[in-house]
């Protein structure tokens, strides 16, 4: 009688492999892509089966669909595997640790905590006077690629700024802004538009935006909705909706430590 033998390389695998499954699916969780992979996972088993009882002429059809079975996934899940690529690559970007900021501030991610409260009033100026806007903060990926979609602004995060962009017939106001560290570096910038199921349905593209930043990337989003004034936070492509100023301030607080 012979014994299973497990060696403790094949639990590392079992675990990363575990890992892995766990990643894909918080990715595609709430997007049809899920139905995609559930679906996939369906037709394998019963290729399986097929294969198993020697069906011939069923194994034959099906053989021809799996051996371009591969190919066929890699553009279903385009979108897909793009985010999850951006997502390993934004955990390990490392050209943040080299600028001059390192010489004149303190280390972290995110916002400056002295720049939360000039943040904070000006998203409850928008909510009160029902200005739509979308602001996204980065954490360790500076978002360059996102930046370069819009205005150049560099400047020093203030309410008036933000205030300003925002406007309603000015040019900027339909973009989003990024803020990075100290500056709002750009403003009128287009995001990934997220294609979650679990947005609420009055959702619009601001929200779907925002989520989606944040779904490919470390950044955190605020979006203050145009129709309600409600400020809805953003993270891990996450959301809280109907964050009041002071539980804004708190959250970003605890997000930048």
């Amino acid at each position: 009688m012979t014994f299973l033998h497990i060696r403790f390389i094949d639990i590392v695998d079992i675990f990363l492999v575990a890992l892995l499954m766990f990643r894909v699916y918080k990715l595609i969780k709430g997007t049809v892509a899920l139905n995609i992979l559930i679906g996939t996972f369906a037709f394998l088993m019963v290729w399986l089966v097929i294969n198993a009882l020697n069906m011939e002429l069923s194994a034959s059809i099906l053989d021809n669909f799996v051996n371009v079975g591969v190919l066929a996934l890699i553009i279903v899940f385009q979108q897909e595997i793009r985010r999850f690529l951006l997502l390993i690559g934004s955990k390990y970007n490392i050209s943040h640790k080299f600028t001059m900021d390192k010489f004149f501030v303190s280390d972290g991610k995110g916002m400056l905590n002295i720049y939360i409260k000039p943040l904070v009033r000006a998203c409850e100026y928008f909510a009160r006077t029902k200005t739509g806007a979308l602001i996204v903060i980065t954490k360790d990926s500076e978002l360059l690629d996102y930046v370069q979609t819009g205005e150049l602004i560099n400047g020093v995060i203030s309410t008036r700024l933000l205030e300003a962009i925002f406007f309603k017939n000015g040019p900027l106001h339909d973009g989003a802004v990024i803020i990075t560290r100290n500056k709002i570096k750009a403003a009128g910038c287009i995001l990934p538009v997220s294609q979650s199921m679990s947005l609420p349905e009055e959702a619009g593209l601001r929200h779907r935006a925002a989520m989606g930043i944040t779904e490919s990337t470390d950044a955190i989003s605020i979006v203050v909705s145009e129709e309600t004034g409600r400020i809805s936070l953003f993270s891990k492509g996450e959301m809280e909706m109907g964050v009041s100023p002071d539980e804004l301030s708190e959250r970003l607080a605890e997000i930048n430590k």
